[in-house]
């Protein structure tokens, strides 16, 4: 065992040489976004902005599922926010390069561009395990972090993506020309109307005939549904995250289990859980829940 008052020291060199091994592995992509200034920043923008905020969705998401809370956040904390695309989502680019590591190596490069200081990650589902991520490897890079239901371990996707990519493949080669037509041949895939909602906002008309087509990359998405279940560090012992970090769960979800709370407790050992009345789309379901929440949290921080 190393002394205690050398142990954070070797966990900053172990980290750093895993962000140099992996960061380099992998090519990065630069990362399509959306801006929220504060009203603040409005009417004086030459004054110093405040510490941002990048908000990074889930599967299937894009930076237009946030859109609405990222201007009450804005607005609430007097701060910008950043809501991003992540890799082979919404308006950023594709790769066959679709795991934690490499996402996490998107956002690092998005705020070094943007020359981001003491930034908050929020991030919801696969979006929270990126922001956890990013945390680990470059925690001088994050001032606060809120994972959104998801635990930093190695679990089995808890709900059917891996049955709405096989809904989705069915969309694409019937070659709709209809959204109306997609959310009929959905409807075995994912019976809830809100999850077909959600995942037709990635539908649009394709370039090259009437037919529409998926804007995502269904044959890398599909290829990394393992990688999403999957965490890319296992010994917090290497490697952890001594800074404010709130998980927010929701009550009707199984993606963050009491039993998992230990090993969160030793990669984030500043942590706190509020629970909030949701299943696992936290924000859509309960947007109010998540803005209190989150507000409370980065209130203190200030």
């Amino acid at each position: 065992m190393h002394p205690p008052r050398l142990r954070p020291i070797l966990c900053q060199l172990k980290a750093a040489r895993l962000q140099r091994s992996i960061s380099t592995s992998k090519p990065v992509v630069e990362l399509a976004y959306d801006l929220y200034e504060p009203e603040s920043s409005k009417k004086n923008p030459g004054a110093p902005k405040n510490a941002p905020v990048l908000f990074l969705h889930g599967l299937f998401g894009s930076k237009k599922n946030n859109r609405s809370m990222s201007k009450v956040l804005a607005r609430d904390l007097d701060r910008p926010v950043y809501a991003l695309d992540l890799r082979n989502h919404g308006n950023s680019p594709h790769s066959p390069h679709h795991d934690y590591t490499a996402l996490a190596s998107d956002v690092e490069a998005f705020i070094n561009t943007h020359n981001l200081h003491n930034s908050t990650l929020i991030g919801h589902s696969m979006g929270a395990k990126t922001a956890m991520c990013v945390a680990l490897r470059s925690p001088s890079k994050v001032a606060n972090l809120i994972p959104v239901d998801n635990a930093p371990v190695d679990a089995a996707l808890k709900s059917d993506f891996n049955i709405y990519v096989k809904g989705m493949m069915e969309v694409e080669r019937a070659k709709v020309k209809k959204q109306s037509e997609a959310d009929e041949i959905l409807k075995p895939y994912a019976k809830e109307l809100a999850v077909r909602q959600f995942l037709l906002t990635n539908l649009m008309r394709a370039k090259d005939g009437p037919h529409m087509i998926w804007r995502v990359p269904l044959n890398y998405l599909a290829a990394a549904l393992d990688d999403m279940a999957d965490f890319p560090y296992r010994d917090p012992d290497e490697i952890r995250y001594e800074k404010p970090t709130l998980f927010l769960r929701g009550t009707k979800s199984h993606y963050i289990p009491d039993e998992t709370l230990p090993i969160i407790g030793r990669f984030f050992p500043l942590f706190k859980v509020a629970d909030i009345e949701a299943g696992h789309w936290v924000i859509s379901e309960n947007p109010e829940g998540f803005r209190r929440a989150v507000v409370e949290f980065l209130q203190d921080k200030d």
